[in-house]
């Protein structure tokens, strides 16, 4: 069979993720991104083993492993005392028990990653899409600059924000949660009341919630606010006063406030997700990562689920070029999408779900949520231990077996 010609809108996770799984296919793919260099957005970011699997068997998990720290913990604490709700060892219990590692690690340190492994001639920067068209030769792709491209297939992995989507589904459009975000990095000896340092925590109280991590010299968190009730439009960020976000904590345990009052408030980011799509792709051009589930980040499964879908996609592609799997390439992107719909609809709905539980008062609801929490890695069992080669013989590298 002649080897598919693949087009991959968007060069963050999931896109460069889908291009080093199909090429361990021995299949090859092309990479447009509209930026004009790489840069991604956003403080750190927490790979679970259901990610951190699939990255180490594409060959890069000695090299992310140099660049992640390993928490000790994961720990939810009670917002103005401290006192621990519920504590998990993470370390090699949690590698034992679910097959691979829990990274934290900077967005930067895993884009330069895997764009190093990627490499450039494949990697066609300052093209954002502009049109897309169907024929009888496949996908014409013409993009800003004026240039143009045809494939057999072309994946949007192009975010929340996703122009590919607006073709597969017109109409379907991010919707803002009603919860907002503070991001910050703060350095480690400002911190001199924080417990557990090396933990992944999480600080719950009425209506809005705490998680952070280490990372090297520096902690990452993420702070989770009520509100605003409205969101202006689509953009990822937002106007907040000077001293806000302190002020919503304000009578918090002091390691919180100590934290917060670490670094300068940053802008407020607009927590958006995806309602459920009704197709994720039409003739030929197939829907990646956020760009056909976007989910707020309480779980932090995004980029993981965003990994998976790379390695199932490529998957299901690999086993119809290679004859395993009847049809043409769109039955392929059928089986994709299949055998993704269910899964990430159902993480998307306990990612929701966590933010409420956070959020709750003291009284008898919070103390039922502390029981629960009590028995978590087996509640997220489904969503750790989960491995794509399940579903296909996927990544396979044919110079390996």
């Amino acid at each position: 069979m002649v080897a598919p010609r693949i087009a991959v809108i968007g060069a963050g996770i999931g896109g460069l993720t889908l291009g080093l799984a199909l090429r361990a296919r021995g299949i090859d793919a092309q990479i447009y991104e509209r930026a004009g260099e790489l840069r991604e957005v956003g403080a750190a970011i927490a790979l679970a083993a259901n990610g951190t699997r699939i990255l180490t068997r594409l060959g890069l998990g000695d090299e992310l492993a140099a660049v992640s720290e390993v928490p000790t913990e994961l720990i939810f604490r009670h917002w103005s005392d401290g006192r621990v709700l519920a504590r998990h060892p993470v370390g090699a219990g949690y590698l034992e028990r679910f097959g691979g590692s829990y990274w934290g690690i900077h967005r930067s340190d895993l884009q330069r990653v895997l764009c190093a492994a990627w490499g450039e001639p494949a990697l066609h920067l300052s093209r954002g899409v502009e049109q897309l068209d169907t024929g009888p030769d496949g996908v014409r792709l013409r993009f800003a600059d004026g240039t143009e491209t045809t494939a057999d297939v072309v994946v949007g992995a192009d975010g929340v924000r996703s122009t590919v989507r607006s073709w597969v589904e017109p109409g379907s459009a991010p919707i803002y949660s009603g919860t907002s975000g503070f991001r910050g990095l703060a350095p480690m000896d400002a911190l001199g009341s924080l417990p557990d340092p090396g933990a992944i925590q999480f600080w719950a109280g009425p209506g809005m919630h705490l998680l952070h991590y280490r990372i090297g010299p520096v902690v990452n968190f993420l702070a989770v606010v009520d509100g605003p009730a409205r969101w202006n439009g689509l953009d990822a960020t937002g106007p907040a006063a000077p001293g806000e976000l302190a002020s919503h904590f304000d009578g918090w345990h002091p390691a919180v406030l100590e934290m917060l009052h670490a670094v300068p408030q940053s802008p407020r980011w607009g927590l958006f997700t995806l309602p459920p799509l009704l197709r994720w792709s039409r003739d030929g051009v197939v829907l990646l990562g956020d760009a056909a589930h976007a989910m707020v980040p309480h779980h932090g499964q995004g980029a993981n689920q965003t990994i998976e879908d790379a390695a199932v996609l490529a998957g299901c592609l690999a086993d119809w070029v290679d004859g395993g799997a009847p049809g043409t390439h769109l039955d392929a992107l059928d089986r994709y999408s299949r055998l993704r719909r269910a899964r990430t609809r159902a993480v998307q709905r306990a990612s929701w779900d966590t933010s409420a539980a956070l959020h709750l008062p003291d009284g008898d609801q919070a103390d039922a949520r502390d029981a629960r929490l009590r028995d978590l890695p087996a509640a997220l069992a489904w969503i750790h231990g989960y491995d794509p080669r399940g579903c296909s013989g996927l990544l396979v590298n044919r110079s390996t077996g």
